[in-house]
């Protein structure tokens, strides 16, 4: 038998050996199917290689939100606890930040821009990993302090009805600059004060334990993905 075509030049003994090779593969995983278009694909894609030790940080990471969050769940928005709170602090900073930036558009929005400028943050950090880092663990995390964001705002609203909170001034919402007095008493809805800031807090634990759980859902995924990316098989 010729080693090579004597019409073409091909190398017989390569053609017989690729026929009996297995075709290139990589690793499979269940989660490709996930790979259809939609927002299925965005809020929960994994890359096609994941690293270990990465990983394992992200699962701590996980844990001790999980745990800091069940705690701000757990503190009374009716008396305000969470005032008390590390993330009261970075949150109150951009609450104010919102007045200024809103207050071109009118007084209103001035009040409500405190309110809104503490929301946006998380909100903003949600829609980046998402969209520039395709990265929803860090949208989740996002998600879960715009869920805080919320807690902190809840009392705010419960205060307006029967203030009782130090304002930056010094002084209780009676005797003004309170955001919260302002803008439910502008729409007639004062009375309802704490039904409203009651349900924002539901709202935010709702939130932040969804994160929670998408951030899971996330880690889930990617561990089935930690060293993938080789070649199965070579020829």
């Amino acid at each position: 038998m010729p080693v090579a075509c004597p019409a073409c030049g091909v190398i017989l003994a390569k053609v017989a050996n690729a026929r009996r090779a297995p075709p290139r593969m990589r690793h499979a995983a269940p989660e490709d199917a996930d790979a259809s278009p939609g927002l299925r694909r965005w809020l929960l894609q994994v890359p096609d290689r994941v690293d270990a030790v990465r990983w394992w940080l992200r699962v701590a990471l996980l844990a001790g939100l999980a745990a800091w969050g069940v705690w701000l769940i757990s503190l009374d928005y009716r008396s305000g606890e969470i005032g008390a709170s590390f993330l009261h602090g970075p949150l109150l900073l951009f609450h104010e930040a919102g007045h200024v930036i809103f207050s071109p558009f009118g007084e209103w929005m001035m009040f409500l821009g405190g309110t809104l400028g503490q929301l946006l943050l998380p909100a903003i950090i949600v829609v980046a990993f998402l969209w520039k880092n395709r990265d929803p663990f860090g949208a989740a995390v996002g998600l879960w302090l715009l869920g805080v964001s919320l807690l902190d705002v809840a009392p705010y609203m419960y205060d307006a009805l029967e203030p009782q909170l130090m304002l930056l001034s010094g002084s209780i919402g009676e005797d003004g600059g309170h955001d919260w007095i302002y803008l439910f008493e502008s729409l007639g809805l004062r009375p309802r004060a704490q039904t409203f800031g009651a349900l924002t807090h539901k709202v935010g634990a709702l939130l932040l334990l969804l994160a929670l759980g998408w951030a899971a859902w996330v880690l889930a995924l990617q561990r089935q993905r930690i060293g993938a990316g080789a070649v199965l098989h070579e020829q």
